[in-house]
């Protein structure tokens, strides 16, 4: 569910119509919904009720300050990758004890500056980076509580580039070495072994590949126990899908009870890191429309956003619902275009074939639909083109919480060597 309705024949977000904050914020820009963001991390929370867990929110995929700090206020931990989204996370109020760094590369500064936070825990991916937490800590006269992400080798069945638990990807140490490298670092001197860290993949619509997963988890746990390593925490990732195209993925009760039913018996900690499900719903890119062309064998409408503002679909061929502003009758004539961006690219495509009004004209505007993860974060300045701003809306009021970067400001930001003046 979001908040994302038409009223009087209007798309508003909450109380706040679509075509006035255009008229106020210029387009294209971003909108997100506080009443569905907030929605969403209370059902998901609300899955784990009556067991030891902690909801930490996957910043990468909405990391704008208001959105942490909102879902700081109702609770939320964080999940981060990189020492700047730590020191957002710990910024918007999230307190340290509930910060899980994570992450394939993390560099020494990075691992100095988490270890002066003295947050949570990190997550390490391999025995070099396991190795070089050690000589930091040591160096620091610290111990670095740690989490050892295990790559489980079970495919979650999603789209190749959000694969993460293969045999074949980057991430995690694999299965079969487990026992070994809990060994090594329990021996280590800087290093404080407490959880199991795992992460099979993103926009994940079945609990098979998770039950999956997390019963290879659970018998690595006793198997560790045995060997008189303790695991206190359990670190499940995200990965819960949600509906960008009809997809039925398994609701947050659901996915809960499976947790209970596969690692619930251990007595650990367990940790949950939703990013997408929180915030993919939440908001809409909104975008006019500059242009309609028909060419020899397609009818192309061309919006004022590009692929450098929202680069899913061209990343991974992800599929957005892209609807007009202004709601259409059931009887309206509807067209087959293709909806594209102006940026000098085949790939600048929102969708293909999609059904939008045939009276769709220059300077009316479309919404993109199930934008608030993966979007504003993904955007780039291709093409110098200035970054895309953001709004947060709440009841019947709207904050601009990432202000339209200007193209002078973008190209004061090249700096041209002595030689060159």
């Amino acid at each position: 569910m979001n908040h994302f309705q038409y009223i009087d024949g209007v798309l508003h977000a909450e109380g706040v119509s679509i075509p006035a904050l255009a008229e106020k914020v210029g387009t294209p820009f971003y909108c997100y919904s506080t009443a569905t963001l907030e929605r969403h991390y209370k059902v998901y929370a609300s899955a784990f009720d009556g067991l030891d867990a902690t909801v930490c929110y996957a910043i990468k995929a909405n990391s704008n300050q208001a959105v942490l700090k909102t879902l700081a206020k109702l609770g939320a931990g964080a999940d981060v990758v990189s020492v700047g989204e730590m020191r957002r996370a710990l910024r918007a109020g999230v307190a340290p004890d509930k910060v899980i760094f994570s992450g394939v590369g993390k560099a020494d500064a990075e691992m100095r500056e988490a270890l002066d936070a003295d947050i949570a825990q990190i997550n390490v991916e391999s025995i070099p980076e396991l190795e070089e937490l050690n000589r930091v800590a040591i160096d620091m006269g610290k111990k670095a509580r740690i989490a050892i992400r295990i790559n489980p080798h079970v495919d979650a069945k999603t789209h190749e580039k959000i694969a993460t638990g293969k045999a074949e990807n980057k991430f995690g140490i694999d299965w079969t070495r487990a026992i070994e490298v809990y060994r090594m670092a329990a021996a280590m001197e800087g290093i404080d072994v407490t959880g199991i860290a795992m992460h099979i993949g993103s926009q994940l619509t079945d609990l098979a590949p998770f039950r999956e997963a997390f019963t290879r988890l659970s018998g690595l746990v006793e198997k560790l126990r045995d060997e008189g390593i303790i695991i206190r925490n359990l670190d499940l990732g995200g990965g819960l899908g949600i509906a960008y195209q009809g997809e039925t993925p398994p609701l947050p009760d659901a996915y809960g009870q499976m947790v209970r039913e596969t690692v619930g018996h251990l007595g650990c900690h367990i940790t949950l890191e939703p990013g997408r499900l929180i915030a993919g719903n939440a908001g809409v890119m909104i975008s006019r429309v500059m242009y309609i062309k028909d060419g020899e064998a397609k009818r192309f409408v061309i919006l004022d956003a590009a692929m450098n503002d929202l680069i899913r679909p061209t990343l991974y061929n992800a599929y957005h619902e892209i609807i007009p502003v202004d709601e259409q009758g059931e009887k309206d004539k509807q067209a087959l275009v293709d909806v594209v961006g102006p940026v000098c690219e085949t790939g600048d495509t929102f969708g293909k074939d999609r059904k939008l009004p045939d009276n769709l004209q220059p300077g009316d505007l479309v919404a993109v639909m199930s934008a608030g993860a993966y979007g504003a974060v993904m955007s780039s300045t291709y093409n110098t083109r200035a970054l895309t701003p953001e709004v947060l809306v709440k009841d019947d009021a709207y904050a601009i919480i990432r202000p339209r970067q200007s193209i002078d400001e973008l190209i004061g930001l090249d700096r041209i060597p002595e030689w060159l003046d």
